[in-house]
């Protein structure tokens, strides 16, 4: 079973879900989606890869913004 990587990113892309086992991105957007939901629109399945995707985030990446909206660096 494949579990999802999200990743809170900045102003302007706020959410990536990713597939963990290949990288496929599930989700990219500004609007923060539970990970129920975006499980959903594939039907638990990983179109990039057919491995079924867990309901829990596996990983979870924070980045920090500075006032201009450009990444300051990882955590």
């Amino acid at each position: 079973m494949s579990a999802v990587s999200s990743m809170i990113m900045g102003e302007k892309m706020p959410q990536r879900v990713l597939c963990h086992e290949c990288g496929y991105v599930l989700y990219e957007g500004e609007e923060l989606k539970p990970p129920d939901e975006i499980l959903q629109r594939y039907d638990g399945k990983c179109p990039g890869c057919g491995r079924k995707l867990a309901f829990l985030p596996l990983n979870v990446e924070v980045e920090p913004v500075n006032r201009s909206g450009l990444k300051s660096g990882k955590l």
